[in-house]
């Protein structure tokens, strides 16, 4: 017998551990609906569901359980839905939906969701679903897809509520009322223009309302107003709006005119994912990787950056294989330079990580770059001064030679402050040569920890103890 769905959503409502997070007795409700064929317990499941969470769900199952759940409750799928869905999970829920459940999914939404939706989908999948749009709405969605991906020309909406800049409080309060049917469900300023349709300004919905119907547009605009190239790249869109604080902007083309408009919302996403996608590359996981990736597509991404590390590691080893002779008369030599090329491993990711965020948020310029490599400098000797002390003493309790503690301390000293300079120094050169630095720093200063590491360490034996 199922179990009634209302009161499973009442108990996830009320007992939830986290106030945003999906209860297990979700998940296992909509399994045994689904098993009993029960579409108006799913219905009932799904309905109290924001859109995200309904996506949430459809990237939490298995791939037989999410196309028995479709098959049952395709109809109750939205634009919304959708335009939350990963990348990569998006297409294979599309192959499963039916056209008409599809068509009417996407007439719902704004054009910036549906060119989200559509720019990385098959050419069959894309035209179907462009074929479910009114004429007006393709032409625009078709329009923004002319613009280069990762643009703010993909990323804006075409909706746009704009108004003469001569107008009055009056004269745009009345044109809103008289457009009600046809303004976006969601904008937050009206922008001012000129003759050639060129952005002169905006003003916030609130500052329109709370002002009198006499007054002049072009009196209460805002300070913060700042036209977005359709060209610029989405990063910088993203920047400019969280540098800023702004809540819209106006896009404009190559000739000034107004295009379109990037909201709030969109930006924060860009955000989010350029925040994702540098940790995922630090992590050598692939930039797209997902939950939802399948044995193969995700051990494709992980291959190659395990197949550097490989080669990395086959470079300290060869420094290693230098000493040979050292290691076989002092066997404490092979117990301790792992520590050493540890803590510079780590010493030196700690700094990498800082130095990445700070260049992909324009914290770290060419202005500060001498103050910030001095203070890693400074960190990384203290630190191994510091822990210096603490493996010679190690060295001298633990193999009862004093010399070997002051061979590790030394080789610690050494290794961290390269690790704190690598680790600045590493990302800042990859992106003057326009390379991304949260996708092949980890490599190049892992291998310079590992391989100063051995050689300080082992160099230092061979000196003082040999």
């Amino acid at each position: 017998m199922v179990a009634d769905p209302e009161q499973i959503a009442e108990d996830i409502r009320e007992d939830a551990r986290d106030a945003y997070a999906l209860d297990n007795s979700l998940r296992a409700a909509l399994r045994e609906a689904v098993e009993a064929q029960d579409v108006a317990a799913v219905d009932a499941l799904m309905d109290p569901l924001h859109p995200a969470d309904i996506a949430d769900l459809l990237e939490q199952v298995s791939t037989p359980e999410r196309e028995s759940w479709l098959t049952l409750w395709s109809s109750g799928i939205d634009g919304e839905v959708l335009s939350e869905l990963e990348e990569g999970l998006r297409e294979e829920v599309l192959s499963l939906l039916p056209d008409q459940v599809i068509a009417d999914a996407v007439r719902e939404l704004d054009s910036d969701d549906v060119v989200d939706l559509v720019e990385d989908l098959e050419v069959e999948q894309k035209e179907a679903i462009l074929d479910a749009l009114e004429p007006a709405d393709r032409a625009a969605v078709e329009a923004a897809l002319s613009y280069p991906e990762e643009t703010a020309g993909r990323l804006m909406q075409r909706e746009i509520v704009a108004v003469p800049e001569h107008w009055t409080v009056g004269e745009t309060i009345d044109h809103l009322r008289s457009q009600a049917g046809h303004l976006p469900e969601e904008f937050y300023h009206v922008i001012l223009t000129d003759p050639r349709m060129k952005p002169t300004g905006y003003v916030m919905l609130g500052r329109l309302l709370a002002s009198v119907r006499p007054v002049l547009l072009t009196e209460i605009t805002e300070d913060s107003f700042r036209p977005i190239p359709a060209s610029q790249p989405e990063d910088e869109v993203a920047y400019a709006f969280n540098q800023y604080h702004l809540i819209s902007a106006p896009v404009v083309d190559d000739d000034g005119r107004l295009v379109g408009v990037i909201t709030i919302d969109d930006a924060m996403i860009v955000l989010d994912h350029e925040a994702e996608e540098d940790i995922l590359r630090l992590a050598g996981v692939g930039e797209e990787s997902s939950l939802s990736d399948g044995v193969v597509e995700t051990t494709k991404q992980r291959f190659p950056w395990l197949f550097v590390n490989l080669i990395t590691s086959i470079l300290a080893s060869l420094v290693i294989a230098q000493f040979e002779a050292a290691i076989a008369q002092i066997v404490a030599l092979a117990v301790l330079m792992p520590i050493v090329a540890s803590m510079g491993g780590n010493a030196g990711t700690q700094a990498l990580t800082v130095a990445v965020r700070a260049i992909a948020t324009k914290d770290l310029t060419s202005s500060n770059l001498v103050r910030v490599i001095t203070r890693e400098a400074g960190v990384g000797l203290i630190n191994g001064a510091i822990f210096a002390v603490v493996m010679g003493i190690v060295g001298v309790v633990w193999f009862g030679t004093a010399m070997l503690g002051v061979v590790i301390g030394a080789a610690m000293v050494i290794n961290l402050l390269v690790a704190g300079l690598a680790g600045i120094l590493v990302p800042v050169v990859l992106d003057r040569l326009r390379i991304d630095p949260a996708l092949a720093s980890g490599a190049f200063v892992t291998t310079v920890t590992d391989v100063v590491g051995f050689f300080a360490f082992l160099g230092l034996a061979v000196l003082l103890l040999l």
